[in-house]
């Protein structure tokens, strides 16, 4: 299996080499451009996405939201599958990552963790169980503090799996970034939190609170390498799928 990773020379990037190099795969990567960062010895680097595409099977991407549209456009016009971690996705962006789907197989993951994959599913059906009017949703993360975007895209996945377990949309009932006299609590709204500081890989906690009890589901991530397993784990299982866009509980099923 030929393995292409874009932004090989980044965190992530780095990882997810060590990663395909262990099942065995033949790996080739690009840099980020102005990236100052050297290449690892150990793989091929291409001298931009088109090359990186005819020289792969599946393409890895984790690398920066601005950069999603050049990336879907090429890879749905050389035909590869694309497993694409990056965050802070807009709404636009993710539609082109739709429209590249139609032609590709695509896993869109905010998070290739499976444990963060199962509190997806499990967020979906507590939304469905505890009702909006009586159990308030609310989200709090913390990450690096070199993290650009806020809230998480990880957190925002787990708003849009309670939205989906209550019936609505999340963009009908968020609310984020509270502060000075913001009034009462809209009922039925998903709230979410932001922290940054230090090193933090990823934390994720959703509380449901009632005027009786509160139940908390919590999620922490220690080590980057958990991102590229899952990954890698994604990258083997889409190669020879039709095109779709799928996610990591797809590849988990």
């Amino acid at each position: 299996m030929r393995i292409g990773i874009i932004g090989v020379a980044g965190r992530v990037g780095r990882l997810l080499l060590e990663e395909a190099q262990a099942i065995g795969a033949t790996t080739s990567g690009t840099l980020r451009p102005g990236s100052a960062s050297p290449p690892p010895d150990t793989v091929a680097i291409c001298p931009g996405l088109a090359a990186l595409a005819a020289d792969s099977d599946v393409v890895i991407d984790f690398t920066i939201a601005s950069a999603v549209d050049h990336h879907a456009e090429v890879l749905a016009a050389a035909g590869k599958p694309w497993v694409l971690g990056t965050s802070g996705l807009s709404l636009a962006q993710e539609a082109l990552v739709a429209e590249a789907a139609r032609h590709i197989a695509v896993v869109y993951s905010t998070n290739f963790s499976p444990g963060i994959n199962l509190l997806l599913e499990l967020a979906s059906r507590m939304g469905a169980a505890l009702p909006a009017e009586s159990y308030d949703a609310e989200i709090v993360e913390m990450h690096h503090r070199q993290k650009v975007d806020a809230p998480s895209g990880t957190a925002v996945a787990v708003g849009r799996a309670v939205a989906a377990g209550r019936g609505v949309k999340l963009e009908d009932v968020t609310e984020s970034g509270r502060d000075g006299h913001t009034g009462a609590r809209r009922p039925g709204a998903i709230g979410f939190a932001a922290m940054r500081g230090g090193q933090v890989v990823g934390e994720h906690t959703l509380l449901f609170a009632s005027d009786s009890e509160h139940v908390a589901l919590t999620h922490r991530a220690f080590d980057r390498r958990i991102f590229a397993k899952g990954a890698i784990r994604a990258a083997q299982w889409v190669q020879g799928r039709p095109p779709g866009l799928y996610d990591m509980r797809d590849v988990m099923a």
